[in-house]
């Protein structure tokens, strides 16, 4: 599937990703990769000393799964050139192991590049939600995109 150009992007469309449940599995290799170790998600019985009650996922995974999750709609396949920045990223209420987690994406602006024609720059909000409809954590994703070669 080839992605979306940057001209074919609406302000105000939204889409909603599969779905994802959170395992043992994705956080033992979260924390490998990074290094964070920290109990908080790997000692089920630290995790019951906390306010929480029991062990969480950490932040940092969630907002990695988000931008996989993002890819799988297949609207960047092809068209994405580059991963600009994260803006006002919150950690509303944490993940925990097995939760399914969804994202809800909006675009919320665009803007042609003044200085390279074949790309432009779109801004989505994204939403991470458990399945029990509570939004997990939320921010704003900046894209470079492809624009189409006969736009």
């Amino acid at each position: 599937m080839v992605g979306k150009y940057f001209d074919e992007w609406v302000i105000g469309e939204e889409y909603v990703t599969p779905a994802r449940t959170i395992t043992e599995t994705d956080v033992v290799m979260f924390a490998a990769m990074s290094g964070d170790y920290n109990e908080l998600h790997t000692s089920d019985e630290f995790g019951k000393t906390t306010p929480f009650g029991k062990r969480i996922v950490h932040g940092l995974l969630g907002l990695a799964i988000s931008h996989g999750l993002l890819f799988r709609l297949g609207i960047l396949e092809g068209t994405a050139l580059a991963f600009l920045s994260i803006d006002s990223w919150q950690f509303k209420v944490p993940i925990f192991f097995g939760d399914t987690i969804h994202v809800k994406v909006k675009v919320i602006d665009k803007k042609a590049s003044s200085s390279k024609p074949d790309r432009g720059v779109i801004k989505l909000k994204l939403q991470i939600i458990k399945q029990d409809g509570s939004v997990a954590q939320e921010g704003i994703k900046t894209l470079m995109v492809k624009r189409e070669q006969n736009a």
